[in-house]
Order: structure tokens, then C-alpha cells, then sequence
């Protein structure tokens, strides 16, 4: 097996405008190498493959916490809606992403790094029909750091959900978990 391209970004933790759907046309049909390096030039790279040689394709996105993983995957899921023309699933990112919010209260925690650190890893598949328009997606997720659950580093917190519980600990539908305040339930944690 032979890795293929590798693109460097860096989030420059505001919008640019280098990512709308004019930028996407200017890429789309385009050779790796003829435009500057860009997650649409991956995305591009990967299609075309897929399309010339009837295989699967695979694009890693990977870097630290803050990063911006989870927007270049969706960058690329919104460039394979487009260049494909896949009309009911244009905007398959936005399925796929819609259980980001269960997602990331399960396995997102604050960090001394970013205050909504994943600590959890994602593979996404895109699933296309034989004339290469998206037909649907599947999105699993694998717990990274079991850890965190019952010890927390100085200055972090458990996952989002333990505090959102703790914080709907009065709720009927909650008394018998017997929750009391994070700080109080954080203690018998650690």
C-alpha cells in the first residue's frame, strides 16, 4: 500500500473566503499539481481516482486538538456533493454531520488546549452509485481517551455530557441516576 498525496493546512482559526462554491468549480476536473494546495485538490485527487479506476478511496485528516479536522472533513464532503451533482444528497454533509451535536457531548471535553476537544476518532464513509453520485453516507465513532472518565488532568473536565446530567440532574427523567452538581459527582470521579 503506497500513501498518496499529503496536504499541510493550518487553521487560521477565522473564515477565509477560499472554500465557496466558486473555488470548488475552480477545482473541480483540475490535475494535482495545476492549482495551489488546497483540502479541494485532495478531495479532487481522490474523485477522480475513484471514478478512472472503480476503486475505493481513502483521505486521512488528521492533527492535533483545535486543528480544524472537523471542517476539512466536512470541506470535502460539501466538494463531493457539489462535483458530483448528487441533487437529494447535496448537502450529505450536513446529514452526516447532523449527529456531530450527540457526537460530540459523548466524546468531546475541554482541554488545557481547546475548551471542546474531540477525544474520540471518526471514520466516515461515503457511499457513491456507479455514476458517481453520493447515495449516502456512514459515520462511526471510536472513544479515544477511556481515561478522561475518571481522571481529568488539572485544568480539564470530563466529557461535555457528565456536566450536561449533572446540570439536568432535577429533570423527572433523571432521578433515578441519583446525580447531584458536577463539582460533587467530579470529586467521587477522581
Amino acid at each position: 500500500m503506497a500513501a498518496g498525496i499529503i496536504l499541510v493546512a493550518i487553521n487560521p482559526y477565522k473564515q477565509l473566503p477560499i472554500y465557496g462554491d466558486a473555488i470548488i468549480h475552480a477545482y473541480s476536473g483540475q490535475n494535482m499539481g495545476d492549482m495551489d494546495p488546497h483540502i479541494f485538490a485532495v478531495a479532487e485527487e481522490a474523485y477522480k481516482q475513484m471514478a478512472r479506476n472503480n476503486k475505493n478511496q481513502s483521505i486521512i485528516v488528521s492533527g492535533e486538538s483545535g486543528a480544524g479536522k472537523t471542517v476539512s472533513a466536512r470541506y470535502t464532503m460539501r466538494y463531493f456533493a457539489t462535483v458530483s451533482k448528487s441533487s437529494s444528497n447535496a448537502h450529505v454533509e450536513d446529514k452526516v454531520l447532523a449527529s456531530n451535536p450527540i457526537t460530540e457531548a459523548v466524546g468531546n471535553a475541554k482541554t488545557t488546549r481547546n475548551d471542546n476537544s474531540s477525544r474520540f476518532g471518526k471514520y466516515t464513509e461515503i457511499s457513491f452509485d456507479r455514476s458517481y453520485q453520493i447515495i449516502g453516507a456512514n459515520m462511526r465513532t471510536y472513544l479515544l481517551e477511556k481515561s478522561r472518565v475518571v481522571f481529568q488532568s488539572e485544568n480539564e473536565r470530563n466529557y461535555h455530557i457528565f456536566y450536561q446530567l449533572c446540570a439536568s440532574a432535577m429533570q423527572p427523567e433523571y432521578e433515578h441516576l441519583k446525580l447531584g452538581r458536577s463539582q460533587e459527582n467530579n470529586l467521587l470521579l477522581s
